[in-house]
């Protein structure tokens, strides 16, 4: 019986680019930063990398199909390298494939890295992306806001929340994420916002409204993974290593049958008691020390905290009013300004998140730094409520 990946793989080296309108920079440029960093945090010569992974989701915008631009961007020596995409989930699923490909013992140390490069394409989220004719036939009246903003309805009549108390929830999250990302160098958005300007914001898809909504940023984010006994070998002593890793995908049954109310996300719920399971955590709200959600819009990272086991149903808009997942709550959510600030350059978003809950393990969060911060979540989310791909994962100190 299989008993999972906890503590077998460790991180030796991460880093990431700054995120935002990065013009005057191509994707192998961007790339080529957040490698940099990686490189000279894991402390090894790029040929000690024996296989890597490739996250892009758009790559008609940006790199091309193949794993090509990452083998030849950062001159890898003739490797196995593979290109992955899973939506919004991409930067996760190449974080999958390389700690996988260690915890087999196939490979000693791997590279999963995460890219995108939107900004000078006009992309922007809406509408929706066609790519072909399945993609064309998939979602024809959607949009991103629109699916979400269902799941704000759907969540408000399902727990009799006035629209008063949501759109004050959701003010507050992005209003802590704003706050949060001005003390990150490398966040896209770096304003403090207000409640007010939250509220009198033009609506997008009601009741969403624009900073209701994060945009699409330029970056890359990756992570060297190897095992605890060479990280070892390598010279760290404080040593971060993967808990859990899961990934659940619908299975068609929320959009075609008619016993999911529309208020939650059902892969999250999965993905986060196998996570859990894995990662050998009873009771998250007291394990957790800080959590990343896929903030695409302030009602989701509402919903997530119910999905996550974090608040009870129906509570998530009234813990997060109380405080309970500000900086200074009880478990910190999006300390680095999250998609909505820091930004959402979908191929790299997941590992971002990773990246920053490293940072804060190893107490090199500068002035963002948590006072507590032994092990840490992050949930990414690919797709539609309704349809979507939840990966998950749990990072912390070897043996925490």
């Amino acid at each position: 019986m299989a008993n999972g990946i906890r503590d077998r793989v460790a991180i030796v080296g991460m880093g990431c680019s700054r995120f935002g309108e990065r013009w005057s920079d191509n994707a192998e440029d961007l790339m080529l930063e957040a490698f940099s960093e990686a490189l000279t945090d894991a402390g090894i010569e790029r040929n000690k990398i024996e296989a890597a992974w490739l996250g892009v989701c758009l790559e008609e915008n940006n790199v091309g199909k193949t794993a090509g631009p990452l083998a030849q961007g950062l001159r890898l020596p003739y490797i196995a390298v593979t290109r992955v995409e899973n939506a919004c989930a991409t930067g996760t699923e190449a974080l999958r494939g390389a700690v996988y490909a260690v915890a087999s013992g196939a490979y000693d140390i791997a590279l999963a890295l995460g890219v995108e490069k939107l900004k000078d394409t006009g992309y922007g989220g809406l509408p929706v992306r066609t790519r072909g004719v399945v993609a064309d036939l998939w979602l024809p009246n959607a949009s991103a806001p629109g699916a979400f903003a269902q799941l704000a309805s759907a969540y408000q009549a399902k727990y009799g929340v006035s629209r008063d108390d949501l759109k004050q929830a959701m003010a507050h999250v992005s209003v802590k994420s704003h706050g949060n990302a001005v003390l990150n160098p490398k966040a896209h958005l770096r304003n403090k916002i207000t409640i007010e300007d939250v509220l009198k914001a033009p609506t997008v898809a009601e009741p969403l409204g624009l900073y209701d909504c994060c945009g699409v940023s330029d970056g890359a984010a990756c992570a060297i993974v190897t095992t605890p006994e060479i990280a070892r070998e390598l010279g760290k002593r404080d040593i971060v290593t993967v808990k859990s890793l899961q990934l659940a995908v619908s299975n068609g049954e929320e959009a075609q049958f008619s016993n999911w109310d529309g208020a939650s996300v059902r892969t999250a719920e999965v993905a986060a008691a196998k996570a859990y399971r894995e990662a050998g955590i009873a009771n998250p709200r007291e394990a957790l020390d800080l959590i990343e959600v896929h903030d695409c819009f302030s009602i989701t990272e509402l919903v997530l905290m119910e999905n996550l086991g974090l608040s009870d149903p129906g509570r998530a808009p009234f813990d997060i009013l109380e405080g309970r997942y500000d900086r200074n709550g009880q478990i910190p959510c999006q300390v680095d300004g999250g998609l909505k600030c820091f930004g959402h350059p979908i191929g790299a978003s997941g590992l971002r998140m990773v990246y920053e809950v490293y940072q804060q393990i190893l107490g090199r969060a500068g002035e963002r730094q948590l006072a507590k911060a032994d092990i840490g979540l992050t949930q990414n989310l690919g797709g539609h409520p309704h349809q979507n791909v939840c990966a998950i994962s749990i990072i912390g100190r070897l043996g925490a």
